[in-house]
């Protein structure tokens, strides 16, 4: 057998570098080569946190072949630098270049790997054959592969923020999102919907099986998503699929991006759930063969969002799927699903991992999984994901069905967090704090996220039918985000236009992106809110919420019609300056009636500076 490395350009319509012998053949873009000091063998030359992508000729297969390429064969590619080593499984890959061909067959096994450091790395392939080999793990027959071991050196970087490639990869510290590359906390905020994004009609072996809808699904019909509008944000040199078709999808990305948000929900698995539009087989209803050119597109889409800096929320199941796969249990089909999704995607930096939608009891539902279901899921991920990124799960809205699911998880090793659905809008906030205190209290701080905000059926409208969203600007933006949330993302709900699952513009919610956008620079731009909690006792006013680094920084959202702006700071020392931000329009900080307060009793913050009957969010810092 023979060994190719192969170079793709995933940013473009790919092109290659191939080593053949010794022999280099120019023409790479984002790589570079050096010749080593004892032959002429070149090195290839990296970035750091950028896509190393390898691929190794094995077999001649395909997708249906009655010897599984999926289940039959392992790749397994160990990358070191010193003592930092990391265990990456391999996929089969069809001809190695299937978004752009097509092509359900080849015989290339591909591995990504981002380095997260500059350097040299050195790498290490094993290609093993064995019934079932790639569900069991079991030691197989070893396939000779040539250069199955080899090194490739890295530089650093030449991408900044928003671009994650200049930021690094994204974790949880201290109940929030946080680089420790860039030694950088972010606060996520983006679109909840449509859930069904991959639903599109230009992306390989995507169909829709319809069926009848419950009522607290969203109407769709046999047409899948073609996202017309945005097809004019498309720019020249972003990628396509093949014959040039796919640029609406990626034109929605830039849109979003445009708009400051970072971050999209979106289903992998919805088979009997809202939509039946997505998943990564060839067929629904076998789930032991991937659809090899559609997950190469998904991949050109992941990269694409990732290059604009707007993380993949995989959400890897819907409510009515939870036992689809192995009853529930993380069994063949479940491992082999899971490994695939890691596999393929896991090396992305900006990634979260939602173990499912509305997991837990529903009257309109299938049975749901159990406790010990859940905890396998979350185990699963903890040992074979080798990049630990987030993981996080959701449930329904209600108290009734929320806290069963979640209760015996608080302390659970290996859930970083809450993906948060809650149907009444004033008491988001509440919830947010409840479950930050109980995980707290549990010894695993849960960042959690404001996800699904109800009703069901209205979630976050469209800008003509919600003029400034100012229920979801109050209640669900600052009141979570002041509330601890590590993050906002707009549901769409089910019966409204542009739904949950038939929405084709996100222009049409540009004003709540925009609003949502002056929230995410206003913690950025003046707050260390990952070092501040939620303090409701210095306010009193119903619809009031505050933020506090106690004695140094607080941040207080006042609701609309608010007469008196007072903060009870008893017991609490030093001046402050007073500052006020509009919510609605964004922009600089603003001086009011009063510039320095003191603290110690109840205090008044004078008038803002304009707009009096309208909601404001005021900063006080204290002064030196």
């Amino acid at each position: 057998m023979s060994l190719r490395y192969i170079r793709q350009n995933i940013n473009v319509v790919p092109f290659f570098c191939i080593f053949i012998g010794v022999s280099f053949l120019q023409g790479c873009s984002d790589t570079q080569h050096e010749l080593t000091s004892s032959s002429s063998t070149p090195i290839q030359v990296y970035q750091q946190w950028h896509p190393v992508a390898l691929n190794f000729s094995g077999p001649e297969t395909s997708e249906l072949d009655d010897n599984n390429p999926f289940l039959n064969y392992l790749l397994t590619v160990t990358f070191s630098q010193g003592d930092q080593q990391y265990n990456v499984r391999g996929y089969y890959a069809a001809d190695g270049n299937a978004a752009i061909s097509g092509t359900d067959a080849g015989n290339v096994w591909q591995v990504k790997f981002r380095p997260p450091n500059t350097g040299t790395w050195h790498y290490h392939a094993q290609l093993q054959y064995g019934e079932n080999i790639a569900i069991s793990g079991n030691n197989g027959q070893p396939l000779e592969l040539e250069y199955a071991k080899g090194q490739f050196k890295v530089q650093p970087s030449d991408k900044v923020a928003p671009d994650l490639r200049g930021i690094g990869r994204v974790s949880v510290k201290n109940g929030y999102f946080y680089s420790p590359s860039s030694n950088q906390y972010l606060l996520k905020v983006g679109a909840n919907g449509p859930e069904n994004f991959l639903g599109y009609y230009a992306i390989d072996g995507t169909y829709r099986v319809v069926q009848d809808v419950r009522d607290g699904e969203a109407n769709v019909d046999e047409k899948l998503h073609l996202y017309s509008d945005h097809k004019k944000d498309w720019q020249h040199g972003d990628p396509t699929f093949r014959g040039g078709k796919g640029k609406s999808i990626f034109g929605a990305i830039n849109y979003l991006a445009s708009k400051g948000m970072n971050s999209v929900y979106f289903l992998t698995l919805n088979i009997n759930g809202d939509g039946r539009d997505v998943w990564p087989y060839v067929d629904h209803k076998d789930f032991t063969r991937f659809d090899v050119s559609k997950l190469a597109q998904w991949e050109q889409v992941f990269e694409h969002m990732q290059q604009r800096g707007i993380m993949l929320h995989i959400v890897t199941q819907e409510t009515e799927n939870e036992r689809l796969l192995d009853d529930g249990n993380v069994g063949p089909m479940r491992t082999l699903y899971y490994s695939e999704l890691i596999a393929r995607f896991g090396h992305h930096l900006g990634l979260v991992w939602n173990l499912g939608e509305e997991n837990g009891y529903a009257k309109w539902s299938p049975p749901p999984q159990d406790d010990n279901q859940r905890k396998a899921m979350v185990d699963f991920f903890a040992e074979n994901d080798p990049y630990d990124h987030p993981v996080v799960i959701h449930t329904h809205a209600e108290v009734n069905t929320r806290k069963p699911v979640l209760d015996p998880l608080l302390g659970y090793k290996g859930l970083d967090g809450l993906s948060l659905q809650a149907h009444d809008r004033k008491h988001a906030g509440d919830v947010v704090r409840t479950w930050q205190k109980n995980s707290e209290q549990s010894g695993n701080k849960w960042l959690i996220t404001m996800d699904e905000i109800g009703m069901w059926h209205t979630g976050a409208d469209i800008d003509a039918n919600d003029p400034g969203h100012v229920s979801l600007r109050g209640d669900v933006l600052w009141g979570t985000l002041l509330s601890g949330a590590a993050g906002v993302e707009w549901y769409f709900g089910a019966k409204v236009p542009h739904n949950d699952l038939t929405s084709e513009s996100w222009r049409v919610r540009d004003q709540l992106w925009t609003l949502t956008k002056h929230a995410r620079d206003f913690f950025e731009n003046y707050l260390p809110w990952w070092q501040m909690q939620s303090n409701l006792q210095v306010v009193e006013q119903e619809g009031t919420y505050a933020f506090a680094k106690y004695q140094e920084v607080y941040a207080i959202y006042f609701p609309h019609k608010t007469q008196t702006f007072n903060i009870n700071l008893t017991g609490v020392k030093g001046d402050y300056q007073v500052h006020w931000y509009n919510p609605v329009e964004g922009g600089s900080l603003q001086t009011g009636s009063a510039k320095i307060i003191q603290s110690g009793s109840l205090v008044n913050l004078g008038k803002p500076p304009a707009r009096e009957d309208k909601d404001w969010v005021v900063l006080l810092k204290r002064t030196l």
